[in-house]
């Protein structure tokens, strides 16, 4: 499967609590760890056991590198992954409280250089193929890769994440469109109309055209971070669907990798950038 996104390095502390408007809050510590919806869905699809090739931009930067030796590390393959020289590697400032809640700022830095190149990786997908994005790179290179995908008989998950408006005919190609309560409300009101849709309801499970499916069961005191656990739910359900599964079979496996994700600090497991 091909995962079409972002790449983030993320700056995390922690906090007792998010500041309000116009306040300041002492943070504790402060990590570099790995993050950005495109390669947290495709660190979470390959450690669903399928393979998986990555396609964005990092800048010429220390985090950059870092990143690309990490998925490497992970299994992940990483040609499609371009080094655009002069520019800073995208960056999320990410501020975690108590109870695992987060506040993210993301400075898209190379991501916005994700273009016709990265979307002509799509050309070597075909029938059983999978192609999962999310929309934190250029909305043009998004839509351009689901019709070129959709043209060659794979099959699209598109994660609406975060929110933008999109062209009527990229929301009816994917299959499914995976949005939260308020992506799915905002899809409403733009008046879309997926042709399959799942959505997720966070501790309440997941809903896809009718299948419903319980969240799995996590203590409130075993949550550490909620960072990356929609991110890990992608990449296992379009892993799930790689390998063949049905729509109960994805989901499960979805729900569980979100539970999963929830109990460790950071966007993915053992995520810190050396």
């Amino acid at each position: 499967m091909l995962v079409l996104g972002s790449l983030n390095v993320d700056l995390v502390t922690r906090v007792e609590r998010h500041p309000h408007p116009g306040e300041t809050v002492a943070g504790e510590g402060l990590q570099r760890l790995a993050g950005g919806k495109g390669a947290n869905q495709a660190v979470a699809a390959a450690a669903a056991g399928v393979s998986v090739a990555m396609v964005g931009c990092v800048g010429d930067d220390a985090g950059g590198a870092a990143y690309r030796r990490r998925l490497e590390a992970l299994g992940v393959d990483v040609a499609g992954v371009r080094v655009c020289p002069g520019v800073p590697t995208g960056t999320a400032i990410v501020t975690v409280a108590d109870g695992g809640e987060n506040s993210i700022v993301v400075i898209p830095g190379a991501n916005d250089h994700v273009a016709d190149l990265e979307v002509a990786a799509v050309d070597a997908l075909g029938p059983g193929d999978v192609l999962l994005l999310q929309l934190e790179v250029d909305r043009l290179a998004v839509c351009a890769a689901v019709r070129r995908a959709a043209g060659r008989g794979a099959r699209v998950v598109l994660n609406t994440a975060p929110y933008a408006a999109l062209p009527p005919d990229i929301v009816a190609l994917a299959d499914p469109v995976v949005a939260n309560e308020h992506e799915m409300a905002a899809l409403a009101e733009a008046g879309a109309e997926p042709r399959s849709l799942l959505v997720t309801f966070g501790a309440n499970g997941a809903s896809w055209d009718g299948v419903t499916a319980p969240a799995h069961w996590v203590d409130p005191s075993d949550v550490v971070d909620t960072t990356g656990a929609g991110d890990a739910f992608c990449g296992a359900l379009a892993a799930a669907l790689a390998r063949g599964a049905d729509r109960a079979e994805g989901l499960d496996a979805a729900l569980a990798a979100g539970a999963a994700a929830v109990r460790h600090p950071g966007a993915q497991r053992d995520p810190e950038l050396t």
